[in-house]
């Protein structure tokens, strides 16, 4: 069977394939989106995000211009929003990936995610700053910190359901419930259509190229294990049941290159009653990531990380695979009443994994934890810190001398019962090893030659995430390539 013949297809309808779409669209295209998952499960992994997003400005004066457009006079007052200019955008991202992220790649994401974040809000994508999670009160100002500060209206469910709206209301096609399984290639080795498989079968779509941006293979847990390692198929998925790794395995079935970090990936901090894969009510809520604020403790009650290595977005991603290396991948995150009050929103939902007494002995044995073994713990915390000023907006410096791992900022000591435990597990987001583009979104080859027609944009990209990731450059890296595969791949065609 043959379906209607198309510009181009975008497989996917997360974030990265709904800025394609998008971007195919108002470059001449006629466009189809294929979505594996039924309508009710669209979105994505990007469904399931805060919507924050990380990007290169110059302050607020600078995004109130085209971005947060929104904002009062009064609330601009009030804002203390610090620059990102490009060139710490590139050190931060080389400093969570020890220097491995490509660096043509980098300067690409870095470069456009400006323009990208005003080509997006001139497409109806709302913005706020992000005042629950990322900013601190101080003298009456919201000071945000750590980079990533703003976030679309409605978090990712937010994002992806206002670009969907404003894909119907252009007339571009979404399909639902619309495998694709395999990528159709001409003898010059172009690729003209692909496969699918609905409820009704197997037929085939032809088309003049294909952009593939349907994720990593983080909800596959054989892949999980084959490529992370032994383990990884306990642990909990964040986001979409749907990204099983198709779209990669179906580029690398007609020659495309696998690239990147394979056995590294986006992993946190996640509730430990949380299900297996992502709520769409809880939404990202099952995270718990305030840690900075506290200790974490495995089930030895023994600390195994620096809690306050560097701000929050710099190390969640990599703190989830440290998790994993515990007994029974589980993590205990201790507060006392000095920082509770300071806990992001998402433990006071009522789905949470919480123990609280009024010592820590009563605490360990709420958590079936040896008493001795965490007041043991604590106290030896508590005397390693130091007096220096307490700053949760800055890195302090405030640490710890003379244990390990140290604290290197932050190091409150528990002293103010009750003392309020949460219990947490690991929940990846996504996978950081993929296929191999070029500067246009074009798909390499194991020659390093683009697969005609063929493009690719999102979490199945490889190359720029490696063992970690700073917060907040997943959604810019999928709205800044995917646009740029869909002006590709408009281009290719016209």
């Amino acid at each position: 069977m043959s379906d209607n013949m198309y510009d181009v297809i975008v497989v996917g309808a997360g974030n990265a394939a709904l800025c394609a779409a998008l971007s195919a669209h108002e470059n001449g295209a006629k466009v189809l989106v294929l979505e594996r998952a039924p309508e009710g499960e669209m979105g994505g992994n990007s469904f399931f995000t805060a919507g924050g997003f990380r990007f290169a400005h110059d302050g607020l004066e600078d995004v109130s211009q085209d971005i947060l457009i929104d904002l009062t006079e009064e609330e601009k007052s009030k804002i203390v929003l610090p620059s990102h200019d490009r060139q710490f955008f590139f050190d931060q991202l080389m400093e969570v990936t020890k220097g491995q992220s490509q660096e043509d790649l980098a300067w690409v994401l870095i470069d456009k995610s400006r323009e990208t974040m005003g080509w997006l809000r001139r497409h109806g994508i709302r913005f706020l700053p992000m005042y629950g999670r990322q900013s601190f009160m101080v003298d009456g100002m919201h000071h945000f910190y750590g980079g990533v500060n703003i976030e679309a209206v409605g978090g990712g469910a937010g994002l992806v359901t206002s670009e969907v709206e404003r894909l119907n209301k252009l007339g571009v096609e979404i399909r639902y419930s619309t495998a694709a399984i395999g990528l159709i290639q001409e003898q010059d080795r172009s690729v003209s259509g692909v496969r699918i498989r609905t409820s009704d079968g197997y037929s085939e779509i032809n088309a003049k190229a294909v952009i593939l941006a349907c994720g990593g293979f983080e909800s596959n847990p054989e892949m999980r294990v084959r490529y992370l390692g032994a383990g990884w198929d306990l642990c909990r998925v964040r986001g979409t049941r749907h990204n099983m790794g198709e779209g990669i395995n179906m580029a690398l079935d007609i020659g495309a290159r696998p690239y990147g970090n394979w056995s590294g990936c986006h992993s946190c901090e996640w509730d430990i009653s949380a299900p297996p894969y992502g709520d769409r009510w809880v939404l990202d809520n099952f995270q718990k990531h305030s840690y900075p604020l506290g200790i974490m403790v495995n089930l030895d009650a023994k600390r195994f990380v620096d809690e306050g290595e560097n701000y929050r977005n710099l190390t969640y991603a990599k703190f989830g695979a440290d998790i994993m290396k515990q007994r029974e991948r589980t993590a205990i995150q201790i507060f006392d009443q000095q920082t509770v009050g300071m806990l992001r929103d998402e433990y006071r939902i009522k789905q949470v994994t919480k123990a609280e007494a009024n010592t820590i002995e009563e605490l360990a044995a709420q958590l079936e934890l040896d008493p001795k073994a965490l007041a043991s713990t604590v106290a030896e915390y508590n005397a390693a810190c130091g007096d220096q000023p307490y700053n949760p907006a800055i890195l302090d410096g405030k640490a710890t001398t003379g244990i390990m791992p140290p604290k290197s900022n932050w190091a409150l000591p528990l002293v103010k019962p009750p003392y309020v435990a949460y219990v947490t597990t690991t929940g990846i987001t996504f996978t950081f090893g993929g296929l191999q583009i070029n500067l246009k979104g074009e798909v390499q080859d194991m020659t390093d030659n683009s697969i005609p027609g063929l493009y690719a944009a999102g979490e199945l990209v490889g190359g720029l995430f490696y063992e970690n990731y700073p917060g907040g450059t997943g959604l810019m890296s999928g709205s800044v390539f995917g646009k740029l595969a869909g002006e590709s791949a408009a281009a290719y065609i016209a």
